[in-house]
């Protein structure tokens, strides 16, 4: 054992003498431990990364579902423009709900052009 390993071990002991984990949020309750069975042994501490930063499975599938509706835009014809844009605007919508709870402020150029669309309607 090295000094540092000493030094925390005396110091826990003594926390533990004064009562300082006595009245701890959970004491005497079992962990809840998440199953992560699922997910790839190398990918587990990435997960656990993003979660915890609060990025959510929703997310993902929001932003990918947007960038194959601007894919479809670029190359569909007028009589389908009107539902995809429908689609894309209410993608968007959602996806801005969940950076608003999130407290995060939506920097791309989709929520860019977006904003200035509606802006622009309203004058």
């Amino acid at each position: 054992m090295d000094m540092f390993q000493k030094i925390s071990e005396e110091r826990i002991k003594k926390a533990y003498k004064d009562g300082e984990f006595d009245n701890l949020p959970g004491m005497g309750k079992p962990l809840k431990l998440e199953d992560l069975s699922a997910i790839p042994e190398e990918l587990r501490m990435a997960y656990k990364l993003l979660k915890n930063a609060g990025y959510t499975e929703e997310e993902n599938t929001l932003r990918q579902e947007m960038m194959s509706i601007e894919d479809l835009l670029k190359k569909c014809q007028d009589d389908d423009r009107e539902l995809l844009q429908k689609k894309l605007n209410e993608k968007l919508l959602r996806f801005n709900q969940l950076m608003s709870k999130r407290g995060k402020k939506t920097n791309s150029s989709i929520f860019k052009n977006y904003e200035v669309k509606i802006q622009s309607r309203l004058k």
